[in-house]
């Protein structure tokens, strides 16, 4: 299998290289030249398979060049109880009759982002010596919140690799900022900037972009690769937790072979639910993909009308890693239903960078809206989803999944539409413990890492370890920029 940029299709790279190269050249997204189709069987064969045996059958019809031995060491070091504090790694959690939540944050940084980011370090050093790579590659990232700690924690003391995470001052919780600005390793750097994601994600791309820089980083030895999910050995990961899911719904017996689910995912940058459409497109039987925004609603906009505009107020929200306005990985979803017209999916993104918006054609939004329904959801019903799911069902979540429960119930009252759901829950509340506790009637605050106990003797939930250790934590990393000044941060970081 090879891939292709989302902008030019007529440069394949293989697996190896795409994911070392992590953007294509053009600025594009490299994506598969098409899918693989899950075999005849395989649903019934996956119930059996524990998560890291599913992990590698999955990743197994993507990466050529990569032997099943490979796959199955690589599987065995992301996904194990060392790391995850279930052994089930990503379980699902019945909550009605008509619903299941996908829990995707039992890993070391309690976000779902180490479904990916746990795998990914593998599949790119291994890369990086199938491509006879010599430099060290630095890995750029931009984080609205929880790629950057997941990132950091991956890529920890990796061998030949550098990481560097750039994060919006004021736009992550802050337990996310503690993670960040304590992360330990010799090979990485954290710096915040001033502004929002999409400011950090501008520049990173930019930085991608640079032909000056990257050619003062070969004479340093260096190349850039990235660590977000514009890179296809970020999303690849995300599709086995998709199938995973349906094969654990259909071994408890809560649905039929062959049963259309639904999905609803909180949903910022597009990847994770990019990786269910995927998912889909390989003979998953899944139904409705729920597209679930806060404040930041430019992703329900387009939906719901074709029209793209990042034209817009951006608001802060108590959902940060959704607090984005430009989604990159809706440009492979572009490529996907305009079938690869590269030109066109060029054409939008020029649009987008010199205009803030684009329309896409009709036959390409009759396609949008048969696959996906969008719906947002402010901070002020994100809080009553939170304090009614507690009441309810004696279940806490974090302020993201809120957001994606209450477009479900939007989806439901608007179309009548009874079919199981999964819903994906891409958090600890513990990460966001201020606006939990303020959804549980909390008013008065304790100040630091003392938030965490003050929510686990709220509800009597104990906070997940890797965050409980933060207590003992050294802050290591204070710097803070403006956006136009992060190249130079780059050069000194890999001086």
């Amino acid at each position: 299998m090879y891939y292709v940029s989302t902008r030019d299709k007529s440069k394949a790279l293989t697996a190896a290289e795409a994911i070392a190269q992590g953007l294509a050249r053009d600025g594009g997204l490299l994506t598969p030249e098409q899918l693989p189709m899950l075999p005849k069987g395989a649903l019934k064969e996956l119930q059996k398979m524990s998560y890291q045996d599913r992990a590698v059958y999955v990743m197994n019809l993507f990466l050529n060049g990569f032997s099943k031995n490979e796959l199955e060491d690589f599987a065995g070091k992301a996904y194990n109880e060392d790391k995850f504090d279930d052994a089930r790694i990503a379980p699902v959690r019945k909550v009605d009759e008509a619903t299941h939540c996908l829990e995707l944050w039992h890993g070391p940084t309690s976000a779902f982002k180490d479904m990916a980011l746990q795998m990914l370090p593998h599949l790119l050093s291994a890369s990086l010596v199938k491509t006879e790579e010599e430099k060290t590659v630095c890995i750029l990232v931009a984080t609205s919140g929880d790629t950057g700690k997941a990132a950091l924690e991956g890529f920890r003391d990796v061998e030949k690799t550098k990481i560097l995470v750039f994060y919006p001052k004021d736009g992550v919780s802050d337990i996310q900022g503690l993670q960040m600005k304590t992360q330990e390793g010799e090979n990485v750097a954290v710096c915040a900037v001033y502004g929002n994601f999409d400011d950090a994600q501008s520049g990173v791309k930019r930085l991608f972009s640079d032909e000056g820089l990257r050619a003062d980083l070969e004479q340093r030895g260096y190349f850039l690769s990235s660590a977000n999910s514009i890179n296809w050995g970020r999303v690849l990961p995300q599709l086995v937790y998709y199938i995973s899911a349906y094969a654990d719904l259909l071994q408890n017996g809560d649905i039929a072979e062959g049963e259309l689910v639904n999905v609803c995912v909180p949903t910022g940058n597009f990847g994770n639910i990019l990786a269910a459409y995927y998912a889909k497109q390989m003979g998953l039987p899944l139904g409705k993909l729920l597209c679930a925004s806060n404040s930041n609603n430019v992703l329900t906009d387009f939906i719901r009308t074709g029209v793209y505009d990042r034209n817009r107020t951006f608001y802060t929200t108590m959902s940060p890693s959704m607090d984005i306005l430009i989604s990159s990985n809706l440009e492979r979803l572009l490529f996907a239903l305009s079938e690869q017209d590269d030109a066109l999916v060029r054409s939008y993104m020029d649009r987008l960078s010199k205009e803030g918006n684009y329309e896409i054609r009709e036959d390409l939004k009759a396609k949008l809206q048969t696959e996906f329904y969008a719906g947002f959801c402010d901070d002020t019903q994100t809080q009553q989803v939170i304090a009614a799911m507690w009441e309810k069902h004696g279940y806490l979540i974090d302020p993201h999944t809120a957001v994606a429960f209450d477009v479900l119930e939007q989806y439901r009252k608007e179309t009548g539409d009874a079919a199981k759901t999964i819903v994906v829950s891409t958090a600890s509340p513990f990460k966001f413990c201020d606006n939990v506790l303020g959804a549980l009637g909390q008013n008065e605050l304790r100040e630091g890492v003392a938030i965490l106990d003050q929510l686990s003797e709220t509800t009597g939930l104990a906070a997940p370890a890797p965050l409980a250790g933060l207590k003992e934590k050294t802050v290591r990393f204070t710097d803070c920029v403006d956006k136009a000044n992060m190249l130079d941060v780059v050069l000194e970081t890999l001086k």
